[in-house]
């Protein structure tokens, strides 16, 4: 499969859970994070700059020293929403950003309010902690999506002037990289925006320059920049997790340009780590606090999980270049989980709230007074690069939905809307992921691939005007041959089923997780009835689980679970035949659900009766 980068025509159904998302995308979060911008002073250091001019700026920059990339993540987000809807209701927002990056900026292109705002700092200085070349990446981004969006040419150009700076004061005279990886993709992006092939080369000289210890190890070491190994002996998944994952699409992203083969294949050994002996159910990355990292492989704790909100959507970035480059259903697979449970749990149902980590399970009496570990979802943080980050996903969710190639359309996250290729139109209607009933509806000749997942076993196939080429196989693709008119319709079985994690995870050992379909779902307090703690359930694993539906979610499931009574004693002597407490009825909705009825205790791995 030679999937094209730049994908099919996609419009997802408003009415559809992507679609839906997409919307209260546009109309709440995407002005939460203009707000929250202003209200914390990001556009102000900037302003500040402005006015100044060649004097000394007045007052103090504020936030963190990367605050300047949650303005261009909100840029890039607004960019992908002009291309999918053709608004023009952020046109303002836009001449006053430009105008503010055309006057900070320098004439040899240099642009960190930062560094430029703060007495005493260089340029490139401390690159190891400083951000400036994550900064600069993007704005390269946030530069490409809104000239695709809607032919911006202002931001491009400060872009591109930046980005030139890079490629001359950073070549072989001085071999520099960046302590967070994220410049290296947004340097590929900006080659194939513009065809300017230094951009590329730049881009290819941070990748491989990697791992040969040019920054300063610091306290959490050299894996946590991700400068330990060069990136084609970098094959277990390690250090700080959003580097980890912004580096490996950064990295996959020069493989599709330049087909270097050794690139793929260490990128293929560092997704089996990152994946197959790291990565929590619900598609989270990182379970260490301290450094924000991943942790040894099956290193899982669900109640001390961090899984930060950017590290899934880096995962999902990654999965989509991997896709790409190999044609392989697993990545869309493991898009697919991400995207409705870790990222889909870190927003609120009114857009305006969110997580930045995203835990499996919270304990009776937390304490989330502080926002390192909240309770609840919170309208902003301090270090905000999740909120806009979700933003700029969001935005351009469309694109990551169907691939294309020569034969014809691949269908990669089921979901309702109309997506074309150059020689296939396919209307998609399904109420998917609640419902496995996915009808398409074809026009053009060509051929149509739909992704199977790998739970939905007894998968069935009903065609007219086509031909099966390969039947629904968990894990591959259904591949019809269509003509113009023809209809498929792919049945997926969505009974429930509990999951148990290999046994080396010990802290969910003896523990089972309930799934259906592609969501995990958990048992949260709000839903037991009184005097009943989540800590005193056990699941009877013959139980007989049933689905209904309530306004709050539309597909919750009951079954009958025993509650434990509570121990008197912190420890005590073993007893091998436990007591067992009442059946209790007990309500599991799904994960990415959580925490929107108020604070409370929540599992979703739960221990066996």
């Amino acid at each position: 499969m030679n999937l094209h980068a730049r994908g099919p025509a996609v419009r997802l159904d408003p009415a559809s859970l992507l679609g839906g998302w997409q919307d209260l995308n546009a109309t709440a979060t995407i002005p939460h994070c203009l707000d929250n911008l202003r209200r914390t002073g990001v556009l102000a250091n900037f302003s500040r700059l402005a006015e100044a001019g060649e004097e000394a700026p007045e007052g103090k920059f504020q936030g963190f020293w990367f605050a300047d990339s949650d303005l261009y993540k909100t840029l890039e987000a607004i960019g992908w929403e002009m291309g999918r809807t053709g608004t023009d209701q952020w046109a303002a927002v836009l001449a006053e950003a430009a105008d503010l990056l055309e006057r900070v900026q320098t004439s040899d292109g240099y642009l960190n309010t930062y560094i430029q705002g703060t007495p005493g700092l260089e340029r490139f200085d401390r690159l190891e902690h400083s951000h400036e070349l994550y900064c600069a990446g993007h704005l390269l981004q946030a530069a490409v999506a809104l000239h695709r969006g809607g032919g911006d040419e202002r931001i491009l150009a400060v872009a591109r002037k930046l980005a030139d700076l890079i490629v001359n004061a950073l070549g072989d005279d001085q071999p520099l990289i960046d302590g967070h990886p994220e410049v290296e993709t947004a340097l590929v992006e900006l080659y194939r925006e513009t065809g300017e092939e230094s951009y590329l080369r730049a881009a290819e000289a941070q990748i491989e320059r990697r791992g040969h210890q040019l920054l300063p190890a610091g306290g959490f070491g050299s894996q946590y920049y991700q400068d330990h190994l060069p990136v084609r002996e970098a094959t277990e998944a390690i250090g700080h997790s959003v580097r980890q994952l912004y580096l490996a699409a950064g990295v996959t992203d020069l493989y599709l340009e330049n087909k270097d083969e050794s690139l793929l294949r260490a990128m293929e050994q560092l997704w089996d780590s990152a994946f197959g002996s790291k990565m929590y159910i619900t598609g989270g990355h990182g379970s260490r606090h301290r450094d924000e990292a991943y942790g040894d492989p099956y290193e899982l704790p669900p109640d001390r999980a961090y899984a930060e909100t950017c590290a899934s959507i880096a995962a999902l970035q990654w999965c989509w270049r991997m896709l790409l480059a190999t044609g392989q259903a697993r990545y869309a697979e493991e898009m697919e989980r991400a995207l409705y449970n870790a990222i889909a749990a870190s927003i609120a149902k009114n857009g305006t709230a969110f997580f930045y980590s995203n835990p499996l399970q919270l304990r009776t009496g937390h304490d989330g007074s502080t926002e390192d570990s909240p309770s609840d979802r919170l309208p902003w943080y301090a270090c905000a690069c999740c909120p806009p980050n979700l933003a700029r996903l969001l935005a351009s969710l469309h694109s990551y939905s169907a691939t294309s190639d020569a034969a014809g359309l691949q269908l990669q996250l089921l979901s309702a809307g109309t997506f074309a290729s150059e020689t296939l139109t396919a209307v998609v209607e399904t109420a998917y992921p609640w419902d496995g009933d996915v009808r398409v509806t074809l026009g053009g000749q060509g051929e149509l691939a739909v992704r199977v997942p790998t739970w939905a076993t007894g998968a069935g196939v009903e065609v007219t005007g086509a031909t099966v080429l390969a039947e629904p196989v968990p894990g591959e693709y259904l591949r019809v041959s269509c003509e113009d008119g023809a209809t498929v319709r792919l049945t997926l079985p969505m009974t429930p089923r509990l999951v148990s994690a290999d046994e080396r995870v010990d802290a969910v050992r003896g523990c089972v997780a309930i799934a259906r379909g592609p969501l995990v779902y958990c048992v949260e307090q709000a839903d037991l009835p009184d005097g009943v703690l989540v800590e005193q359930l056990r699941l009877d694993p013959s139980a007989t689980i049933t689905e209904e539906q309530d306004d709050f979610t539309p597909v919750r499931l009951r079954f009958d679970a025993i509650a434990r009574p509570l121990e008197t004693e912190l420890y005590k002597a073993y007893q091998p035949q436990l007591p067992a407490g009442p059946p209790i009825t007990v309500t599991a909705i799904p994960y990415h659900a959580w925490a929107n009825r108020g604070p409370g205790a929540m599992r979703v791995w739960l221990p066996l009766a």
